[in-house]
């Protein structure tokens, strides 16, 4: 039984009116199409328009989740990290609620800078509720802890869209500042604010795979052999997207995989020191999905974990969790963002970096990534604290933990991410052989971001 502090949570905690009202409004959700057109030539209007529509919608957001906290049972809500992510989202909210109406540049600017002190505060709340929800185990039906941090998960991704985008748009309006009456020309091959116009799938799998490999490589040591990552299919598969959504999912699977892989190859010691076997990444496209499997040969999951697949409580595992979270106190859930502590972090660099191989040709088929090539400035990568200007990628640091160091969250996280725009994850296990993940992924953009709403709150 966890042991918790005194219970001594903030009166914020009582039902009040101006939370009920709020509680009270829908949100309004919103597509990837819309968040293109709506910024593809940005005017004054439309920007002022896109900063009063993230003034009303942040606070109504943020109303609804307090709310399902207030709605946990007290011995849950005592807990004292859950508490501390409730004190972060009421000062928010009440921070939010607050803004007057948007009606110059300069006000907006006054808005960015409230929104990027927000998201740099919340940085904290994906570990925080980690370990509160592992150390309420067995305080509540382990089912409705994990519908609980799917519904908080899912709310804190599409608050951050809205919040980014606009900061994105601000910085391009800025950057393209328009002629008086004008409109600022965003160009069409790149980025409309945090949407990525032509996004193809396998030149992400490409960054995501290099940058697994390095990563490990660098944990392993050069003398453990990773296996090569082949991409075939669709190679010419693209679509808008939130890169770096879809930049945590690959990078979370490929990770599971390789490690697997690795490790499975390193107990078996080949005598005839054979590569481990591959992994193999497939691109389907259709009309309106992508589909990417990824197969590896890593033996399987095996049959006791498979309940807690998906699961943030994770059962037997979550005292080893538990601790491993405490080890992380900021987590943005992007690949590049990840940290670790100064020791693991410290310890984790020592290690040389490899060579860099000169690529295999391919097969006139198929794509194969080398073992230690990261293009680091190949996509354009944002930071909580650059909100609003392009930054080189980092991809090398794609969840730069240890291989030991393990949270229980890049799966069940990773779903969260593909299913907030309509999407799916799932995984097929063959015990003692390997395992085939399916993302897929809605390519027409055109379906709006899956938010619990009060009339989905009011029908359970």
């Amino acid at each position: 039984m966890p042991r918790f502090s005194s219970p001594s949570p903030s009166p914020k905690w009582r039902p009040v009116s101006v939370l009920d009202e709020w509680v009270a409004k829908e949100a309004r959700p919103i597509s990837l199409r819309q968040l293109m057109v709506f910024g593809r030539s940005l005017t004054e209007s439309r920007l002022i328009s896109s900063a009063n529509y993230v003034r009303t919608e942040l606070p109504t957001r943020i109303a609804h989740r307090i709310r399902d906290m207030q709605q946990l049972p007290y011995v849950v809500v005592t807990n004292p990290h859950i508490n501390e992510v409730y004190d972060l989202y009421y000062s928010a909210f009440d921070t939010f609620r607050k803004v007057k109406e948007i009606k110059t540049l300069d006000d907006n600017e006054r808005f960015c800078k409230i929104i990027r002190s927000m998201l740099k505060a919340h940085l904290t709340v994906i570990p925080k509720l980690g370990m509160g929800i592992l150390e309420s185990n067995g305080l509540i039906d382990p089912s409705e802890l994990d519908k609980f941090m799917n519904t908080i998960l899912r709310a804190r991704i599409s608050r951050r869209v809205i919040a980014e985008q606009h900061l994105a748009l601000t910085h391009t309006f800025h950057a393209h500042r328009p002629a008086p009456g004008g409109s600022a020309k965003v160009p069409e091959s790149e980025f409309i604010g945090e949407v990525f116009l032509k996004c193809v799938a396998k030149d992400v799998v490409s960054r995501c795979a290099g940058a697994v490999r390095d990563i490990l490589q660098r944990a392993y040591g050069p003398d453990v052999a990773l296996p090569e990552i082949r991409i075939d299919g669709h190679l010419g598969a693209n679509f808008p997207y939130i890169l770096s959504h879809l930049e945590y999912i690959i990078g979370e699977l490929l990770r599971n995989s390789v490690q697997a892989v690795a490790e499975k190859h390193q107990r078996r010691r080949d005598p005839d020191n054979k590569p481990p076997p591959p992994i193999e990444v497939t691109i389907c496209e259709s009309q309106q999905h992508v589909i990417i499997r990824i197969s590896d040969q890593g033996g399987g999951i095996p049959r006791e974990s498979l309940p807690y697949l998906w699961s943030f409580s994770k059962g037997p595992a979550s005292g080893k969790i538990l601790a491993n979270l405490g080890k992380v106190p900021k987590m943005a859930a992007t690949m590049q963002e990840l940290q670790v502590d100064e020791h693991a972090e410290a310890a984790l660099h020592q290690h040389n970096h490899p060579h860099h191989q000169k690529p295999h040709r391919p097969p006139k088929t198929a794509a194969a990534v080398p073992a230690a090539e990261v293009p680091r400035s190949a996509v354009r990568i944002r930071h909580d604290d650059d909100l609003g200007r392009d930054v080189n990628s980092s991809l090398a640091s794609l969840s730069g933990r240890p291989p030991n160091l393990r949270l229980g969250m890049g799966l069940p996280l990773s779903r969260v991410y593909a299913e907030y725009w309509a999407g799916s994850l799932a995984l097929h296990s063959l015990e003692g052989y390997g395992v085939d993940a399916f993302l897929q992924i809605s390519k027409l953009g055109n379906k709006n971001e899956q938010l619990t709403t009060r009339a989905t709150m009011d029908a359970v």
